[in-house]
């Protein structure tokens, strides 16, 4: 029983990192999602994307859940016709972030039950050993 209860914790707490990774990631693009080129006609922030994978503690004999990847989203950027702006291009237009904020804002809701989900487990696993603990005194 106490190598479930230990496995079961470190696959809950290898959910939480890759979740809270995920939530970095989220808040770097909401940060950045109404920036700008430094420079006239300039590329500004691009979307970041995480990806996960599984992988095989063979010490618990569980796969947990890891960070893949850390990409960048390859879609366009959006463009508006602002002249006067000091990242503006020959045309007129200045890029920006390929950023979504009510996608990120869903992203980050999704993340946050995850990862809410893998601390409940923590919490059930932790009351369990406590009983378990009761129970032999």
């Amino acid at each position: 029983m106490a190598d479930s209860l230990k496995t079961s914790m470190a696959i809950a707490g290898a959910g939480m990192h890759a979740q809270g990774t995920r939530l970095r990631i989220i808040s770097e693009n909401v940060a950045n999602a109404d920036s700008t080129a430094q420079t006239p006609g300039g590329d500004p922030y691009r979307r970041k994307t995480i990806s996960f994978r599984n992988q095989l503690d063979r010490q618990l004999g569980a796969e947990l859940v890891k960070v893949r990847d850390i990409g960048q989203d390859p879609s366009d950027f959006k463009l508006k016709h602002e002249p006067f702006h000091p990242a503006a291009d020959a045309q007129g237009y200045v890029k920006y972030p390929n950023i979504t904020k009510l996608v990120e804002v869903m992203d980050m809701r999704e993340a946050q039950r995850s990862y809410e989900a893998n601390l409940n487990v923590l919490e059930v696993t932790k009351a369990m050993v406590s009983r378990t603990l009761d129970v032999m005194r």
